[in-house]
């Protein structure tokens, strides 16, 4: 957590103990049996729903919001787990704005549609403190490889410890759950869940999880094709883009996916330092988990610079909105130009845009804001994919199966070409990668 050079602009304990918790409590208060009920009676239960064609797990929605309405949330969670194992995180933290609840015809209609997220919690939630769902089929004496115990190397372990494969997942972090565990803002996913929700998951037995294990350092792709029957890659995109900007080095200035995961971890919220004034570059979710918290941590003035115009942010409506309830400033076309400060950052300068006929252009007038902390949220890339898989697009190149260059090696989520940053779509490449896996090795 400490910033080297001293920057002074940067303090812990902005706000009280009291103050930190209630900032940090669940974003969305979980429904009880009667606001289920209520909520799910809104549902059409559409034939063809658009909603599952907009989920990228294609969970029967209609059914499992059906199930509520019949007082049987358990056999809910079921047909929600089938096609999603991670739906208690995906009901959690996905967009579902811009995915199933975006296509509902309440939404449309009226402009409130069924919210489908809540309910899926609701169910996911009742059955997570029950017995695991699921058993194992009669084991087959085949072993596989998983690489990265993220959304997509969890989704694809359970796929197949559930076909009777053994599973041996390695994951580079002392605890499993990738981007559920170490980049999602903490208010989304409170109470330790994304450890809970892997604790849940390994009971259905045949996995086992090997922490410190990074794929390329104390492990080779090469010793694992050989050793196992099959390999899968959800190594999740480890880099962050430069900012490429003069003083980015400067005491200060850090990535934002570091922020997120030390906010996650800390035990002590107080003990983190925030900066008086932040800057936060980017317009993606990650840019905005930073600048949500940065303030939710006492930051008096919190700035998100993005370079397009408002329209064109990764982050959705409901994202921004909820930014701009919390206080943050959200500041577009304007783009990164220098860190000011003597060793460490005092002011942050940017340079308007505008979009030419060649594409973003500078407009050549610049302007600087005071900037004692200023986090980079502008995209990760893979750094160290393993030897003689073929890349493209800076990903791994895989077909629709999830398959590689490599013989015996599949790859799936962030790092492979299809990955989006949504749990969801991880989780859907992890399961059907295995399903792949299981029709080739057994």
């Amino acid at each position: 957590m400490a910033n080297t050079p001293f920057t002074p602009g940067i303090a812990d304990q902005r706000l009280s103990a009291e103050d930190l918790a209630r900032n940090f409590a669940d974003l969305h208060a979980p429904y009880d049996g009667h606001e289920a009920a209520v909520a799910a009676d809104r549902c059409y239960f559409c034939h063809d729903a658009p909603c599952v064609t907009a989920c990228p797990t294609t969970i029967d929605i209609p059914l499992f919001i059906r199930q509520i309405s019949t007082g049987t949330p358990e056999a809910a969670a079921k047909t929600i787990f089938e096609q999603n194992i991670l739906g208690g995180m995906c009901a959690r933290v996905c967009p579902t704005e811009t995915l199933c609840e975006e296509a509902c015809v309440r939404e449309a209609a009226e402009g409130k549609p069924v919210e489908i997220g809540r309910l899926q919690r609701f169910a996911t939630d009742t059955m997570m403190a029950k017995p695991h769902p699921f058993s194992r089929a009669a084991p087959t004496g085949k072993r596989v490889a998983v690489a990265g115990a993220g959304p997509a190397g969890l989704a694809c372990a359970h796929r197949l410890a559930m076909h009777g494969h053994d599973v041996v997942i390695f994951d580079a972090r002392p605890k499993p759950g990738g981007l559920n565990e170490y980049g999602i803002a903490s208010y989304k996913t409170v109470d330790g869940f994304a450890q809970a929700e892997v604790d849940w998951l390994v009971q259905i037995g045949g996995i086992a999880i090997r922490r410190d294990a990074a794929i390329g350092d104390s492990v080779g792709l090469d010793a694992l094709v050989a050793e196992f029957d099959a390999v899968f890659l959800g190594i999740g995109l480890a880099g962050v883009n430069a900012l490429r900007a003069d003083g980015e080095d400067k005491g200060g200035v850090r990535d934002a996916v570091e922020f997120i995961a030390d906010l996650r971890q800390a035990d002590d919220l107080s003990s983190l330092g925030v900066g008086r004034n932040v800057v936060v570059i980017g317009g993606g979710m990650t840019a905005v988990d930073a600048a949500v918290q940065a303030k939710l941590l006492g930051a008096e003035s919190v700035t998100i610079a993005y370079r397009r115009g408002q329209d064109r942010m990764g982050a959705s409506g409901f994202e921004q909105d909820l930014a701009a309830q919390k206080g943050v400033r959200i500041l577009c076309n304007a783009q990164p130009v220098a860190v000011h400060g003597n060793g460490a950052a005092q002011e942050i300068e940017l340079e308007y845009t505008r979009q030419g006929a060649g594409g973003l252009e500078g407009t050549g007038e610049t302007f600087r804001i005071a900037a004692d902390q200023v986090f980079k949220a502008i995209g990760q890339r893979l750094d160290g994919a393993p030897q003689g898989l073929a890349l493209e697009g800076g990903k791994i190149q895989v077909d629709a199966n999830g398959r590689t260059s490599m013989a015996k090696v599949w790859a799936g989520g962030d790092c492979a070409t299809g990955g989006d940053d949504l749990t969801v779509t991880a989780v859907a490449e992890g399961r059907d990668a295995a399903e792949d896996i299981h029709a080739t090795i057994a």
